[in-house]
């Protein structure tokens, strides 16, 4: 890996602050990796810029990512168990601004099987470390207009403690680690909208040697 780093650093063209690998993550077959990895024939590797978000269904998990509207109240309904105390929804929205500019709408791109596998075992570790029975994540992927929902995160739990905290670690998690990406058009241009950092462990810092561990 250090060496496939160090050749793609070297092809970057000079001064350019639109391509950078500063503060990238590196995925090996849709899995977080670091730069001492050793890579074997038929590897996937990406590298992931800062993220901005396929389905699969397990036990007490729903994770979805989907390119249609997302409609809150049949998920919410379906979440709902008799032994809950609890629904918490989070609903995440597409607004009209940003930074201080009018939004037109804004566009979503994912790494889609990485994006699902990360969601899912951050749903289960939200399971797991706060004790809540059921958690559906659903984002949604391509052009969103103003007012649709961008993402949608429902949990159930026996309390409502449990739920708020977990919602609200879920979402925190997802915008730092799923390679999610937002693209941003307003009326006088787009961007891509800038990420959290990766938590620590997960960035490679350019500025230091890829050879270094």
């Amino acid at each position: 890996m250090a060496e496939l780093l160090e050749r793609l650093r070297a092809k970057l063209p000079s001064g350019s602050p639109a391509i950078s690998l500063r503060g990238i993550a590196v995925s090996v077959n849709a899995e977080y990796s670091q730069a001492a990895h050793i890579l074997r024939d038929g590897d996937e590797v990406g590298l992931l810029p800062p993220v901005s978000g396929g389905s699969e269904e397990e036990q007490g998990v729903i994770v979805t990512l989907t390119r249609e509207p997302i409609h809150a109240d049949p998920l919410v309904a379906a979440a709902k168990k008799g032994e809950d105390g609890a629904v918490v929804v989070f609903d995440g929205i597409a607004r009209n601004h940003s930074r201080g500019r009018r939004t037109l709408h804004l566009d979503y791109e994912a790494y889609e099987e990485m994006a699902v596998r990360q969601m899912r075992e951050l749903a289960n570790q939200a399971r797991n470390r706060f004790g809540v029975r059921q958690v559906t994540v659903v984002h949604r992927l391509g052009r969103l207009e103003i007012s649709e929902t961008s993402i949608l995160i429902v949990v159930a739990s026996a309390h409502r403690s449990a739920a708020f905290e977990a919602s609200r670690w879920l979402i925190d998690s997802i915008k730092k680690t799923v390679p999610i990406w937002k693209k941003e058009t307003f009326a006088d241009g787009a961007v891509w909208a800038p990420g959290d950092p990766f938590p620590e462990g997960f960035a490679i810092d350019i500025a230091e040697s890829p050879h270094e561990t």
